[in-house]
């Protein structure tokens, strides 16, 4: 028999969700190709920026691997709702893990230039387009559903965890060589992998419905008539896009708080270590009430702290803020995905998340863009501080928009889909 989520005292079983072993699998999974990617990014940005000096670089590492992600929506997400899951998670991992390999030869080779990488980041942004999906979906899959948002607070917590070891281990890794930090990104893409396709076939409702432009776009027509689940999305969108501020961070760790590699990890790590102190408490004392008010809250808080970062000149007020970033960013996105995911039926779950994954592309990767696009102009300081304010805004306009989204109170009141 299962255990119980709740004990006889009437506690949150914190670890519910990894009562089941392919959660648990898939949960150690995506920790390791998390933490490889933050390995690769923030080798890759500091190398890059090292040798040029120019933070449109560092825009550009977001544009190119955002732009496949748009122009994949439509297949990836119905391949994530059509073929399965698991199988296209994996794949995705093992296409990362060749582009990790490209990039460790490059820089074994001496043949590391930025135009080249640049190139092959579009083939990682390919897999990640796939990935993302797969993998927001995959997880609904593997454990019943009054487990589901102790689930999310793993999944979130598994992220945040790679945001800590990963631009830590990657400051650490880079140190030693820029070889040594890609070849380590490779090995953990590959016991990723492994682990994926360890996982027995999950059960997944597959609509029998015939392919058409209806199913094609059935993601985009789910979104869009949902008015809570829109807005939850939108919001993401908006606050990261202009609040965001991960790009310029080589900047800050190099010119304004002269950090160096091994503080440009520990500057990328801070809003993960904020994010799972924040996870401790969520997973023991879960939103319970007035989810809605907590959500938009947190996110004017989150571009509270942007604007702060992005005015200090002393590194553990830096630090510290970007501790507080996390933490806000791990709450907002905790009622996001329990919302995105318990609010949307299971055989157009793929699609929905291939969508989802365009507008968190654009608020992570076109945000990185933008703000290496507006520090090439503005500088660094005045760009992620004016973000920061303008995500402020952004709760305020968003919650005035989207009253449905404002009025939520128990997350576990969802629709039953």
């Amino acid at each position: 028999m299962r255990p119980d989520s709740q004990s006889a005292a009437g506690k949150t079983d914190a670890f519910a969700a990894f009562r089941h072993s392919a959660y648990a699998r898939y949960f150690l999974a995506r920790f390791l190709s998390s933490t490889a990617v933050q390995i690769l990014s923030t080798a890759i940005g500091w190398q890059i920026y090292d040798e040029t000096g120019n933070a449109l670089y560092l825009g550009l590492i977001g544009l190119v691997q955002f732009l496949p992600a748009v122009l994949l929506v439509i297949p990836a997400g119905l391949a994530s709702d059509r073929i399965g899951r698991r199988f296209i998670m994996g794949s995705a991992i093992v296409l990362e893990a060749l582009v990790a390999a490209t990039i460790l030869f490059m820089a074994v080779s001496g043949r590391f230039a930025p135009e080249a990488v640049l190139g092959v980041l579009i083939v990682f942004g390919v897999g990640r387009a796939f990935y993302t999906p797969a993998a927001s979906s995959l997880a609904v899959n593997l454990v019943p559903r009054e487990d589901f948002p102790n689930a999310v607070g793993w999944n979130t917590g598994s992220w945040q965890l790679a945001h800590i070891a990963g631009p830590a281990a990657g400051g650490l890794l880079y140190g030693i060589s820029a070889s040594t930090a890609y070849g380590s990104a490779l090995v953990l893409l590959a016991f990723a992998c492994i682990l994926i396709f360890s996982i027995p076939k999950p059960p997944q409702r597959i609509s029998s419905e015939p392919t058409s432009l209806a199913t094609l776009v059935g993601g985009f027509s789910y979104v869009f008539r949902n008015k809570v689940v829109l807005g939850a999305i939108s919001l993401d969108l908006f606050a990261v896009l202009l609040g965001g501020a991960v790009a310029l961070l080589p900047i800050y760790a190099k010119d304004i708080l002269v950090l160096g590699p091994q503080g440009l990890g520990m500057l990328r790590a801070a809003p993960g270590i904020g994010a799972v102190i924040m996870l401790g408490l969520l997973v023991r004392f879960p939103v319970r009430d007035h989810a809605g008010i907590v959500l938009f809250v947190t996110v004017a808080l989150f571009g509270l702290m942007t604007a702060v970062f992005g005015l200090s000149t002393l590194p553990w007020l830096s630090i510290a803020a970007l501790m507080f970033i996390g933490a806000f960013d791990m709450i907002s996105v905790y009622i996001r995905e329990i919302i995105l995911q318990l609010w949307t039926p299971d055989e157009v779950r793929g699609r929905v998340n291939a969508v989802n994954g365009i507008f968190l592309g654009a608020s992570n990767e076109l945000g990185e863009f933008r703000a290496g696009t507006m520090a090439a102009v503005f500088g660094a300081v005045f760009t992620v501080s004016a973000g920061g304010i303008a995500a402020v805004g952004v709760a305020g306009v968003i919650a005035l928009a989207f009253p449905q989204l404002r009025r939520i109170r128990k997350l576990d009141e969802s629709p039953d889909v």
